[in-house]
Parts: C-alpha cells; sequence; structure tokens
C-alpha cells in the first residue's frame, strides 16, 4: 500500500502543476487590471504604471508565471494584492469556517441522502419510493442561493429563530449547512438506491434471508456493506464539491469563508488570492480522492493496492 500511496502522490503534482496553469491563464484573461483599483480612480497613467512595476504586473506573462511557480515550490503563494498580507495567511483566516461547514453539510447529507436511498431501495416502485425520489430530484435541482434565501425569510425574518449571516458561532452554520447537505443529499439517495437494488437479489442475500435472518440485519449488515463502494466514491466527490460549491453559499450567507474570499478576490482582480484559493482546494479535493480509493479495502477485504 506505500508504494501505492507514493504514486498516488507523484501523480498530484503534474495535477496540480496543470490547475496552477489553467487557473493563472484563466485569471489573467478577466478583464480588468489590479493597478487601477489599487492605485484609485483619480490616479494617474504614471501613478497606475508604478504600482504594475511595484507588483510586477508589467512583465511579460510567462515570467510571472515562472515567478509564481518558483514561489510555489518554496511553500509561499505569494501576496494578497487587496490586503497586501500573504494569502496562505489569508486563507488560513478562513478556512476553519470553510471547512466546519463542509462537514456539517456532509453529515447531513450521509444522514438525509442513506435513510432516503434506502427507503427506497427497500420498496421498489411503491409510494413510498416515488415520494422519496421526488423530493431527492427536488434537492438535486433546487439553485443553493434560492434555497438558501428561503430559509433566510423564514427561520431569520417570520421565525426569528436563527442568525441569517455571519460566522461567528455554531448556529450561524445550520441554515447554510443545511442547504449545501440538502441540495447534496438527493444524489446520495439516488445512488444508494440503485446500489442497493443491485446487491439485494443476489443469492447471498437470499440465503440470508432463507436463514431467518431478520430484515434488518439483511439490509444494514449484509445489503449496505456491500454497496457502500460506490457510496464512498460519492461522498469523496460530494466532500469536494461542497468545499468548492460553499462559494455561493457563503455569499449568500455573508460567512467569512474561503468561497466569498475567492468571490472579493475575482472582483478586485486579486490574481494571487484566486490562484492561492483555487490551488488550496484543488489540493484537498485529490487529497480527498485518493484517502476515498484507501477506503475501499477497509470496505472490501478482497481489494489490494499493489
Amino acid at each position: 500500500m506505500l508504494s501505492y500511496v507514493v504514486k498516488r502522490v507523484l501523480q498530484m503534482i503534474p495535477t496540480l502543476f496543470g490547475v496552477s496553469l489553467l487557473c493563472f491563464i484563466i485569471i489573467h484573461s478577466v478583464p480588468g487590471d489590479p493597478a487601477h483599483l489599487i492605485a484609485g480612480v483619480d490616479a494617474t497613467e504614471e501613478q497606475v504604471q508604478s504600482v504594475k512595476e511595484r507588483l510586477g504586473l508589467d512583465r511579460p506573462l510567462y515570467e510571472q508565471y515562472f515567478s509564481y511557480v518558483s514561489n510555489l515550490l518554496q511553500g509561499n503563494l505569494g501576496e494578497s494584492l487587496q490586503s497586501e498580507r500573504p494569502v496562505l495567511q489569508e486563507i488560513m483566516t478562513r478556512f476553519p469556517n470553510t471547512i466546519l461547514l463542509t462537514v456539517f453539510s456532509v453529515i447531513i447529507m450521509v444522514i438525509v441522502g442513506l435513510f432516503a436511498g434506502i427507503l427506497s431501495a427497500t420498496k421498489p416502485n411503491s409510494i413510498r419510493d416515488n415520494v422519496t425520489m421526488m423530493f431527492s430530484l427536488f434537492g438535486i435541482s433546487m439553485p443553493v442561493f434560492w434555497f438558501g434565501t428561503m430559509l433566510i425569510l423564514l427561520f431569520s425574518y417570520y421565525l426569528p429563530l436563527l442568525p441569517s449571516g455571519g460566522s461567528s458561532g455554531l448556529q450561524h452554520f445550520i441554515l447554510p449547512s443545511v442547504v449545501l447537505g440538502l441540495s447534496s443529499s438527493g444524489v446520495l439517495a439516488r445512488l444508494t438506491r440503485s446500489s442497493i437494488l443491485e446487491v439485494i437479489h443476489q443469492d447471498f442475500i437470499r440465503t440470508a434471508r432463507a436463514k431467518g435472518v431478520k430484515e434488518r440485519l439483511v439490509i444494514y449488515k449484509h445489503t449496505l456493506k456491500n454497496a457502500l463502494i460506490p457510496i464512498i466514491t460519492i461522498i469523496g466527490l460530494e466532500f469536494g464539491t461542497l468545499l468548492g460549491g460553499a462559494v455561493l453559499t457563503e455569499t449568500v450567507f455573508s460567512m467569512n469563508g474561503l468561497g466569498r474570499f475567492i468571490i472579493q478576490s475575482i472582483e478586485f482582480r486579486d490574481y494571487p488570492a484566486v490562484q492561492g484559493c483555487i490551488l488550496f482546494v484543488a489540493t484537498i479535493f485529490v487529497v480527498v480522492n485518493l484517502l476515498v480509493d484507501l477506503c475501499y479495502s477497509a470496505v472490501d477485504p478482497r481489494i489490494r493496492y499493489e
């Protein structure tokens, strides 16, 4: 397994290099000049040019990219053009809120999605199955910004039970976690249903029932355990999706998180901040995918990594 992990880690290097290059090209293709924003509306061309020279924005793009990669290899993500603070410091200030929101959302997604998928699979083509899948389709289809706004109106305005925004306490994470968790639970519910239906008609399940094993044990111990591989895969993918998808949710709920910081940095054309945030999120995503792959062997002992 050690050799497998080393090989996967080495494969991350070209992946992250490609992410950094693509991000660099896209962010520098966006119309607008951060030097004009920093210098001010009334700045002269000489003042704008002075800002460009100070920030190194007057150099050719290939020189800027090589300088960026050189700093990356030293663990330096650069300095934010807005705050003039290290980008890594800005990320670490906001990342705890984003990861807490993501973890809470994944917990809600797993609880609701697994429960709904099991309910549907145990009574296929029934009223219960149709109603559960209808709600899962609703969760997949609804935009998070609309759902978030509706929850704010209901629980913060009409029923003033929860705060409408902020991130200073755990109560501020309830509504955004519900928004992200329920939006992703529909995908997990549908996948859980299909995975269980593939397993539940196999011979070893019929044998367990013939031996008199209780139906609850048949479902949760034998069927669900053998259907976990695709479920674990989608949970890992959704974790990365939620981490990046928190951009809209954090903006709707005015949370001081990584997603909102990315939006603000894009508006300001803060190249180092945008590049650093996206590379940071991409690194977490590939690490989570590696951890998901390693979980397969714990679920299915027949899987071996060479």
